[in-house]
């Protein structure tokens, strides 16, 4: 047996696969292929130990993540609602953004309001592993952070709503 033998013949088996091998790594794009993410793909977690220490992707999120995200555009949703009453009962919009789409009317208003959560959503969704290794504060928690304050301040306008405007 020769020594190019060898290296071909693992464990006594001859195999021809490590001869196809083109030598790239299949790990090293930073971005994950578009149809994972559209046909559902196969990571939903860390897989390897060394995956900690690098900025990963997944393609498949969990039920309460899905949960928490979809609280969160219907309380924004709500948020845009009772923000339009409020408005035509004579209160004025603090937020200088949102001030800004408002007067260009109510549907303007609500579409920029939906997208702007929606952004926001995605842009923490694709960079929550990013966000976790840099700092104490998952993206999970996040989201949780996010729907406290869409409740308070759906509490605080139902509270203006009944109490202070007539």
């Amino acid at each position: 047996m020769t020594s190019s033998d060898d290296s071909n013949n693992i464990g006594g088996i001859k195999s021809d696969a490590f001869e196809k091998r083109s030598g790239q790594d299949r790990r090293t794009h930073q971005f994950p292929k578009l149809k994972y993410l559209l046909f559902a793909g196969k990571r939903a977690n860390v897989r390897r130990k060394e995956d900690l220490h690098h900025t990963f992707y997944f393609d498949r999120y969990s039920s309460s993540l899905f949960a928490a995200i979809v609280a969160i555009l219907l309380l924004s949703v709500l948020d845009a609602l009772l923000t339009l009453h409020l408005i035509s009962k004579g209160s004025t919009e603090l937020n200088p953004v949102m001030s800004y789409f408002l007067q260009y009317g109510p549907f303007v208003f609500m579409g920029a309001k939906y997208f702007l959560t929606c952004f926001g959503v995605v842009i923490l969704l694709l960079f929550r592993n990013v966000l976790r290794k840099r700092s104490i504060t998952h993206a999970q928690n996040l989201f949780s952070y996010i729907i406290a304050t869409f409740t308070t301040v759906i509490v605080w306008e139902l509270y203006l709503i009944f109490f202070v405007v007539s």
